[in-house]
């Protein structure tokens, strides 16, 4: 059979006319659609990739899509951060800079990006499904025009409390040349974080429509303007790539924030496509008494605590890590960063593509349906994050040594990374449970649970943060969430029994993550000539070779889902 790969130019509705006598794979914005032709040519040859794209469902191309994305853009996050340490170190100049998004990123969080997006996809699902795109848009515009003057009207205020919010809040226990720097690179962020609201909101228009592909692009456009920051903005001297010496601003730590702005800029302007794509049109008006927006207030209002109790628990972590050894802030964002590439592929992925399908469901009141994609959900998240979690843990040194730190430093990142390992299932747990509520429209539950966390959060790191350092903080960290997610979960089960049906999956994942962890430290014990990053990466890859076979059923799972 003969099968050739086009791009179609494709309808408001994801499809358009077909060529007839051709069979070919549509590969859409919105997903991998396979349709059939009247005709065929037959031959002996087989297309592989109208194989895979036929056997996977839709729900499975679109998490597909996504977790390469995202794959890709953790890929150049981890390049990008490579090249801070090794220009920045573990030193006072870059925890001021990682400490300066904070407020910044709270902002975002709170008026778009995980606050907005979660209340807004369910209700502008629904306006979709029952009242069409053009009401939709009209939705979308009034939410975005509120959005942008909230965003706004914060960032004055934070840009005229910078000093004080640092010295009393964000950084107390830095020097008061530090705190200086961490004010003035917060006013600069929040020129991203203006940028940001509304392409937040952009991302979660374009996800209510199905369409992943552009959304998932976003983030690596943002990594590639950090990349210009970092290689060229930051430097006293150029790098040299080859027989190319690329040009060197001198601008050190400031030039990693303008390397910020570009990013925001490129990570709405990759999206406007889409908006044309599904023929937005602004309406420039706000009006609070329309039907639509009154319900994304009413859900925005929990979401905006719940997010905010999130937030409180990255002020803490910096609040905590700022009283102890140099570079600890640091270690926690690099720890965090090596726990967030597999929980952000496998956790926020999934559900990232789950929210809008079961909020579908909920607006047609399939509640069989809705049931069944959890479970589905719940299942394929612990068969790929337990064999992960462990097997990652046993191999990190290897991947930490590519950062370039001298050996305290590296072994300081080492734990704080093995700490937030233990949360990556109760991370990527979390992201599904909190959008089982929020596509029920059920906001509160969440914000509640969310509160119970971040108190839980905060007695165990002023616990742990003075005996264990930032290993301590992490722990607490991952604990805290954990917690939330099982809760969660029960609560899942209470409504809907059947939901946790997982201890065949248990069965399989754990024996998975035990033998892949073990065949790890025996690879990283021989005393082979390689060099100890081939050798832990060769181990990972072993590891997950050994659990693949146990989890074969989950990953079958999710290509049917």
């Amino acid at each position: 059979m003969d099968c050739s790969i086009l791009v179609f130019k494709t309808s408001a509705l994801g499809r358009s006319a077909i060529p007839p006598g051709e069979r070919d794979c549509i590969i859409s914005g919105s997903g991998v659609q396979l349709y059939e032709k009247t005709q065929v040519q037959r031959t002996s040859e087989v297309c592989c990739t109208c194989a895979i794209l036929r056997f996977m469902s839709r729900f499975a191309r679109s998490a597909l899509i996504v977790a390469v994305f995202f794959g890709l853009e953790k890929v150049l996050g981890f390049v990008r951060q490579l090249l801070i340490a090794r220009q920045f170190q573990l030193s006072a100049e870059l925890d001021a800079f990682n400490a300066a998004n904070n407020i910044p990123d709270l902002i975002f969080v709170l008026v778009s990006g995980g606050t907005l997006a979660l209340a807004f996809i369910p209700v502008l699902s629904e306006t979709l499904e029952k009242q069409g795109r053009k009401a939709a848009w009209d939705l979308f515009s009034r939410i975005a025009n509120l959005v942008f003057l909230v965003a706004a009207g914060l960032s004055i205020v934070i840009a005229l409390l910078a000093d004080v919010l640092v010295r009393g809040v964000v950084t107390p226990g830095f020097s008061l040349e530090q705190q200086r720097l961490v004010a003035d690179l917060m006013r600069l962020n929040l020129i991203s974080t203006l940028i940001f609201s509304v392409s937040g909101l952009v991302m979660a228009g374009l996800q209510a429509n199905q369409h992943f592909l552009l959304p998932a692009m976003a983030p690596s456009m943002f990594d590639l303007g950090m990349l210009f920051g970092v290689l060229i903005l930051a430097p006293e001297t150029g790098y040299q790539l080859g027989p190319l010496h690329l040009p060197a601003f001198g601008l050190g730590i400031h030039g990693l924030v303008y390397g910020g702005i570009l990013g925001a800029l490129l990570y709405l302007g990759i999206q406007v496509p889409g908006l044309i794509r599904y023929r937005f049109r602004w309406t420039p008006a706000i009006n609070l008494r329309h039907p639509g927006v009154l319900q994304v207030l009413n859900l925005l209002g929990p979401r905006m605590v719940t997010v905010g109790f999130i937030q409180v628990v990255f002020i803490l972590q910096d609040n905590f890590a700022s009283w102890l050894v140099e570079g600890s802030v640091s270690a926690l964002v690099y720890g965090w960063l090596f726990m967030q590439v597999p929980e952000t592929i496998i956790g926020t992925a999934i559900a990232t593509v789950l929210l809008p399908t079961i909020s579908e469901l909920i607006a047609r009141n399939d509640f069989d349906g809705f049931r069944e994609a959890l479970n589905k959900a719940v299942r394929v998240i612990l068969a790929l994050t337990i064999p992960v979690a462990a097997i990652l843990s046993t191999g990190l040194r290897p991947l930490v040594g590519l950062l370039g730190f001298e050996a305290t430093a590296a072994d300081l990142v080492v734990w704080t990374g093995r700490a937030y390992m233990l949360g990556i299932i109760g991370h990527a747990l979390l992201e599904i449970a909190a959008r089982g509520f929020y596509a029920r429209q059920d906001a509160i539950t969440p914000m509640l649970l969310s509160g119970l966390a971040t108190l839980l959060f905060a007695g165990l790191a002023w616990a742990l943060a003075r005996p264990l350092g930032a290993p301590g903080i992490a722990l607490a960290n991952a604990i805290a969430f954990t917690t939330e997610a099982l809760i969660l979960w029960w609560l899942h089960h209470r409504r809907m029994p059947g939901v946790l049906k997982v201890s065949s999956t248990l069965w399989r994942a754990l024996p998975a993550a035990a033998l892949g962890a073990l065949l790890v430290y025996g690879m990283l014990r021989l005393p082979l000539p390689v060099p100890d990053l081939i050798l832990g990466l060769g181990g990972l890859l072993a590891g997950g070779l050994v659990a693949l076979p146990f989890i074969w059923k989950e990953v079958r799972l999710l290509a049917r889902f």
